[in-house]
């Protein structure tokens, strides 16, 4: 089952696709993925962290949620276009060191951290 994602404002912007791993950006384009509670970039990138549902940038801060864990009222899912075909992965960078999570908000909106993961 596909899990949708949520900026801070509550607007659907990327989902989990059904193999639990990939993340998709609402266009239908693969930008990451899950790898052991870290979320990296297509590009090979470390972007951050995923733990209980929300998603955190590399400094700890908040940057999306799924619907359950969002700290607001979430917007409707509009329908997802067909998904775009992933490419190789680069290869991941070293990790990053886990820092505390908080509470605080990331100055980079989940849109923005996820972009970054884009091959280009």
């Amino acid at each position: 089952m596909e899990v949708a994602l949520y900026n801070k404002k509550g607007k659907p912007v990327a989902y989990l696709a059904e193999d639990g791993k990939t993340i998709y950006l609402w266009d239908g384009n693969p930008v990451a993925y899950l790898d052991g509670g870290r979320v990296y970039g297509w590009n090979g990138k470390q972007l951050g962290w995923f733990t209980n549902g929300t998603i955190f940038d590399v400094y700890g801060l908040r940057a999306g949620f799924v619907k359950s864990k969002s700290p607001l009222v979430t917007e409707l899912e509009p329908p997802k276009p067909l998904k775009q075909m992933t490419g190789a992965k680069k290869v991941k960078q070293q990790q990053i060191v886990k820092p505390v999570m908080c509470y605080g908000y990331s100055g980079k909106s989940l849109e923005e951290m996820l972009e970054e993961g884009r091959i280009r």
